[in-house]
């Protein structure tokens, strides 16, 4: 049997390593086949090291550009592959364009296709990685949910047939990650920040605490006025604040605009495991990313989250993770009294065995011929 894996993005590494693994128990032939949505070293190279994940057959290396042409890219390169391979399944994770590429090309193949991460809804349109989810859900032969509420708003747009619910394939490099991450010290991880302004970063400036913060989300970065906003309000919180800088980020900085921001440390992107240790270690965690929000639940650091809504829904019972606007008052706000309750945590995304149980469905499925896609 053989399948291939499309991914193009960071988070999309971290769960396709969980599963590979899996996979190398078995007698699946997996083909990598890497978007190259994201390209630059730091966000994508450093990953597949740390991971072990084994390099790519095949990298498109589409870079940057409109979401029409970054995806309209990608589709004419994993045609070419699924072509070549012609493969029994394609293994597609969450909701970026290179899911949606994937789950376009392989539908029109009549290749089966496995959405791992599916059924994810923030019920806002508008938003790309929300048309990008609806679409790789409805063309999706298997739709592999992380939590109850996944299986519940796809059984609400009438996919019901071959929808599980394993837990949250995330969490099993979490658990394995986080475990790995204690095994180094404060020292350690002191050295991993690379400042990319003009300040000298010495462990005294955060040895008594910190707040770990990550801002990319197209709706946070379209403007100058939303991004000092952010900023204006980690400014002012009462610990230092480490914030890696994606390339969107910080390309929308005026040169020379990080140096009045001094409680803020910018620095390079970190690898998945520094970002594990800075985050779980933090006062707080303050960041647009659906990914480090729901893993800082799993984790349990209270989160603030900046979006107008988030798909991972269970991470708000309880206060966790707590929704602002990006505007200064409102951060800072919700920063200063945000009250988690421990009493109403629960483990909704598994217990970190979801690879191999998503890989035990797809042999089991995938040994019957015929296979129709619902």
């Amino acid at each position: 049997m053989k399948v291939v894996t499309i991914v193009g993005a960071r988070p999309q590494f971290i769960k396709s390593a969980a599963l590979s693994k899996a996979m190398r128990k078995t007698s699946i032939e997996e083909v990598l086949l890497h978007t190259g949505q994201h390209y630059d070293p730091n966000m994508s190279q450093i990953f597949f090291d740390e991971l072990e994940i084994a390099a790519p057959k095949y990298n498109l290396n589409v870079g940057s550009g409109s979401h029409a042409q970054q995806t309209a890219k990608m589709m004419i390169g994993i045609e070419e592959v699924l072509l070549k391979e012609e493969p029994d399944c394609v293994i597609l994770f969450g909701d970026t364009n290179s899911t949606l590429a994937g789950a376009v090309v392989a539908a029109k193949l009549n290749i089966p296709i496995a959405h791992i991460e599916a059924g994810l809804r923030c019920f806002l349109k508008y938003v790309p990685e929300e048309q990008n989810r609806i679409v790789a859900d409805h063309l999706s032969t298997f739709n592999f949910t992380p939590s109850e509420n996944g299986r519940k708003w796809l059984a609400d747009e009438g996919i019901t047939e071959n929808v599980y619910n394993f837990g949250d394939i995330m969490v099993d490099g979490l658990l394995f990650y986080s475990e790995k991450a204690e095994r180094f010290n404060f020292d350690y991880y002191c050295e991993k920040l690379i400042p990319i302004d003009n300040k000298v970063i010495k462990k005294e400036m955060i040895e008594k605490g910190w707040c770990f913060s990550t801002i990319h989300r197209q709706e946070n970065t379209d403007s100058l006025e939303k991004i000092m906003g952010i900023l204006d309000a980690l400014n002012d919180y009462e610990y230092p604040v480490i914030l890696p800088l994606h390339p969107r980020t910080r390309n929308l900085l005026p040169e020379g605009s990080m140096e009045k921001y001094e409680n803020i440390l910018f620095v390079e992107p970190l690898a998945y495991m520094d970002t594990i240790y800075f985050a779980k270690h933090s006062k707080i965690v303050v960041t647009d990313s659906g990914g480090l929000h729901k893993e800082c639940y799993c984790l349990k650091i209270p989160t603030i989250v900046i979006a107008v809504n988030s798909c991972w829904a269970e991470t708000f019972v309880g206060n966790w993770a707590t929704l602002a606007h990006p505007e200064k008052d409102d951060i800072i706000c919700k920063m200063n009294n945000v009250k988690a309750d421990e009493k109403l945590w629960r483990p909704a995304y598994g217990d970190g065995t979801a690879a191999i149980k998503i890989v035990d469905k797809l042999i089991e499925k995938l040994s019957v011929k015929d296979v129709l896609r619902k």
